[in-house]
């Protein structure tokens, strides 16, 4: 674990510097995406996660996949089921981010609460929206060769 806020200069590691500027530059939109795509799902058995390979782009993450993953590396993503089990969606966002052979777990309190959040867009297209924050991510994250 690494304190420093000083991004790495190997690219392996640095994407995860530069997803967190892409959540703090883009935290309402975040929240309202998360808060639209929870009611289009319907349950909380699905995340919203980002992968990036092969460029930065939106998934849902099962719940079962992740409780599969789990098992797979010891329980090491325990922590995770966790947050996943007791964050409030109406007062939080949860993303899972995959990178090659890591994962980062995106978590903040949103203010406005992410229900504001996606009342306050003025497009409630979430195709359109994810489209537009794709976009956005890949400024924002140098992918590894």
């Amino acid at each position: 674990m690494r304190f420093s806020s000083t991004p790495p200069d190997d690219a392996e590691n640095s994407w995860r510097y530069q997803l967190d500027d892409f959540v703090r530059e883009n935290k309402p939109e975040l929240a309202a995406l998360a808060w639209g795509l929870l009611q289009e799902w319907g349950s909380r058995n699905n995340t919203l996660g980002i992968d990036l390979q092969p460029k930065p782009h939106f998934v849902a993450c099962s719940r079962e996949a992740i409780e599969k993953l789990n098992q797979q590396v010891n329980s090491q993503f325990r922590e995770i089921l966790g947050i996943l089990d007791g964050y409030d969606p109406t007062k939080e966002v949860v993303i899972i981010a995959i990178g090659k052979g890591q994962i980062k777990l995106i978590n903040f309190a949103s203010d406005p609460p992410p229900p504001v959040c996606f009342e306050n867009a003025e497009n409630k297209d979430l195709d359109r929206w994810i489209s537009r924050l794709e976009r956005e991510m890949e400024r924002y994250i140098c992918q590894p060769n």
